[in-house]
């Protein structure tokens, strides 16, 4: 498997700096005589380059720091040129000096002197790749589709036989060293199996209680204060799927679940940090309808109360004032309220429009995305203008301009929308227009239903909207 190794500078928290202790792992492989040997680790989805150790006299590469110990996870051991590697644990402040001897073809096979962790990490290792060479023939014969009744259910007993092997194996680890990293490493990645609910007779009703029963019960096992967690290739994965997988994808729901999980960290922890910020970006980042809601709620929560011990008072003020911008314009939230001027000069407002529907359409005449959206909204228009739907049309430009938009109107023949200006171009605080074209439909007491949709996604939107009015299924 080919990594992506990136480049990082590492942010040690305040309470690893603190530590006086530094590091020396020292590495053998017989077989590899490049120059450089390259240490990672795992942090949230990704693998990071820390350290270069270069080949000794002796043959071996050594990386080491007399002052700072490694943050506990697991780490990766990178080779040249290919970037084959093998993985090493880092889980005690006071387990940072010892040897890992192995060679090339056989990685797995690994001599650890001085660390009880590894050679516990390396001993689970050795079994579990020695299972899964036993189990190889045994999923041949299972995948032969022509095998006979008979031995297939011998092959599957055999599989069973060996997953009970493992489980028994797992838990005498667990019960003689419970505090050890393989432990939580162990737990952290036992899924959560929910009931069978048999008593329940519908299925869609039994999906449903297993469903909420693994919403609850996801985290079982899984210590999330656990700061040796954070650098694994597992958390991430896990968390992720909690959040993006368990839940619907509504901001609310989403919020709860990142609130759930944030809660579970040590609010000093790098842990907190990293996830916190993670889902901050990924929210303002998202394409997802709405979301915006979600990156306002991250930044109420976690920067605007200082619970972001990272971020400093600039980063902090920028973040608060976008999600103040944004804050009136969540979807729910009712539209503010425009005094817009007519081509005949007259005074309007949005709130005069009284519709079940109103799309607002930011828009200019010189915007080539524009000019590709106007077939679209027409042909929109001409299908709902019968069905209480009415557009509500803006032209960014200023008073110098505005003749040319009267022109583009005219060519076009859309006359037939509302179509207005604001010389003074007030707007672009109140609806945040960094970019044309821009739509927000609204519903008949002028409440945002949903925004920066294409005009192409505007029939389908409202479809949909129509259809749960009428109690109907959406999409359906």
């Amino acid at each position: 498997m080919l990594l992506r190794l990136l480049f990082f500078a590492l942010l040690f928290s305040s309470s690893l700096s603190a530590q006086q202790e530094g590091h020396r792992i020292a590495v053998e492989i017989d077989g590899y005589e490049e120059d450089i040997l390259t240490l990672g680790y795992f942090l949230l989805d990704k693998q990071y380059i820390i350290d270069t150790a270069y080949r000794s006299d002796a043959g071996d590469y050594v990386f080491e720091d007399d002052a700072e110990p490694l943050p506990r996870g697991i780490y990766l051991v990178v080779m040249s040129p290919d970037n084959s590697y093998f993985q090493f644990v880092v889980g005690d402040d006071d387990d940072q000096e010892f040897t890992m001897k192995t060679r090339m073809g056989s990685l797995h096979e690994m001599e650890v002197t001085g660390s009880e962790e590894n050679d516990l990490f390396y001993q689970y290792l050795g079994f579990i790749t020695d299972m899964q060479q036993r189990s190889v023939a045994t999923r041949t014969q299972l995948s032969d589709t022509t095998l006979a009744p008979a031995l297939a259910a011998q092959a599957r007993q055999q599989m069973e036989d060996m997953d009970q092997e493992v489980k028994a194996y797992q838990q005498n680890l667990i019960s003689e060293h419970p505090s050890a990293f393989v432990t939580a490493i162990i737990r952290g990645n036992q899924a959560a199996i929910p009931p069978d609910f048999a008593d329940e007779a519908d299925d869609e009703a039994r999906r449903t209680k297993q469903w909420r029963w693994l919403q609850s019960h996801y985290f079982d096992g899984l210590d999330l204060k656990d700061e040796r967690l954070l650098r694994t290739p597992f958390l991430f994965e896990r968390i992720n799927y909690y959040v993006h997988t368990l839940q619907l994808k509504h901001p609310d729901t989403l919020a709860r679940a990142i609130d759930f999980v944030l809660e579970q960290f040590e609010p000093l922890s790098d842990a907190f940090k990293f996830y916190t910020v993670h889902f901050t970006n990924e929210a303002a980042t998202s394409n997802i309808v709405g979301m915006d809601a979600l990156y306002v709620h991250m930044v109420d929560k976690y920067y605007r109360d200082g619970k972001a011990f990272w971020a400093d008072e600039e980063q902090q003020t920028k973040m608060i004032e976008t999600a103040d911008e944004l804050r009136p314009l969540l979807i729910g939230r009712q539209a503010p309220d425009l005094d817009m001027v007519t081509r005949e000069g007259t005074d309007i407002h949005l709130y005069d429009i009284d519709t079940e529907y109103t799309v607002l359409y930011f828009w200019r005449y010189d915007c080539p995305a524009c000019k590709k959206s106007t077939p679209h909204m027409k042909e929109f228009y001409e299908n709902w203008k019968d069905k209480g739907v009415t557009i509500f049309s803006v032209c960014t430009k200023g008073v110098e301009d505005l003749g040319e938009c009267w022109e583009y109107v005219d060519e076009h023949g859309i006359g037939d929308w509302v179509q207005v200006a604001d010389p003074y171009q007030r707007y672009y605080k109140e609806y945040s227009i960094k970019s044309t074209p821009a739509i927000y439909l609204l519903d008949k007491d002028k409440n945002i239903v949903s925004k920066r949709i294409s005009a192409e996604q505007l029939d389908e939107v409202l479809t949909n909207l129509t259809r749960e009015k009428k109690g109907g299924a959406p999409g359906k």
